[in-house]
């Protein structure tokens, strides 16, 4: 947590209040968060124009016209704020802008408690083999995960298919949630090993994380108990949970939501629909 959803919900609501503004500063109150900040970041953002704000995977991405790209993860905690009435002791990161078209500057801070985030600042056209990027496999919601694609990259694998769709490597940006949401709607038990899955199951279970994935960022993603949208909003996807956080209660056929531990994990999951 925050899973993809959260961070898509994140990135459109900064477009408007970054995108084509100058950064006139950027104070960072404390000199780390899950490891150092850059040494340089002030010095490389402080004047820079925002072109675009992105996201690929669990990453959100800032670019500017200095060819630099300002790369943040939320960790468990993370959020940012816009335009807060005061700073708090958990805003770390805080970005001020240029006055806009409409006159005003704006001021985002990034809040986390817990600290287990980053920002790093990587050269825009060197993102590819950023660390964390580099090893991602296709984004679930693009052109390049379709069942063809997953079913090459589960070819042999012997691995539960919970614990593969939750591999970055195969499919980038699932997180615990959205996997037991998806198999549940594709009715696929989370234990069946990932290389014995059919191609027709495999083409439902490509429909379900699509149709997941995009009503938990309609819904403005999950808030179970840090994340909110920069607005300040709340997410409101866990309204529609079928069996996330549901164990002992009824899923959609029917059945009766089972939790169990894996890998240290919550897998929730129904028995009865599931195979």
């Amino acid at each position: 947590m925050p899973e993809l959803p959260e961070v898509e919900t994140t990135v459109r609501g900064l477009r408007p209040v970054l995108e084509g503004r100058r950064i006139a500063s950027i104070e960072a109150r404390r000199p780390d968060l899950r490891r150092a900040l850059p040494a340089d970041l002030r010095q490389r953002m402080t004047g820079a124009r925002v072109t675009a704000i992105r996201r690929r995977a669990k990453y959100g991405l800032i670019d500017t016209d200095r060819g630099d790209t300002m790369v943040f993860h939320l960790g468990m905690s993370g959020h940012w704020r816009i335009d807060p009435a005061e700073l708090g002791p958990h805003d770390h990161l805080v970005i001020d802008t240029d006055a806009g078209d409409e006159g005003g500057g704006r001021r985002i801070a990034l809040n986390d408690a817990r600290r287990f985030g980053l920002v790093d600042m990587v050269p825009t056209d060197a993102l590819a083999g950023w660390p964390g990027i580099a090893a991602l496999g296709p984004e679930p919601l693009g052109p390049d995960f379709d069942t063809k694609a997953l079913g090459l990259r589960l070819e042999g694998r012997k691995a539960p298919i919970k614990a593969m769709l939750m591999d970055q490597r195969i499919v980038a940006g699932l997180g615990n949630i959205y996997v037991c949401e998806a198999l549940n709607l594709a009715r696929i038990s989370p234990a069946r090993v990932a290389r014995k899955i059919s191609r027709a199951r495999l083409e439902t279970l490509v429909a379900a994380v699509r149709d997941v994935l995009q009503a938990a960022i309609a819904a403005g993603g999950s808030t179970l108990r840090d994340f909110k949208a920069p607005d300040g909003t709340l997410g409101d996807f866990p309204a529609q949970y079928r069996v996330y956080a549901r164990a002992g209660k009824p899923c959609p056929c029917g059945g009766i939501v089972r939790r169990r531990a894996d890998g240290g994990r919550s897998t929730f999951y129904c028995p009865r629909c599931q195979r």
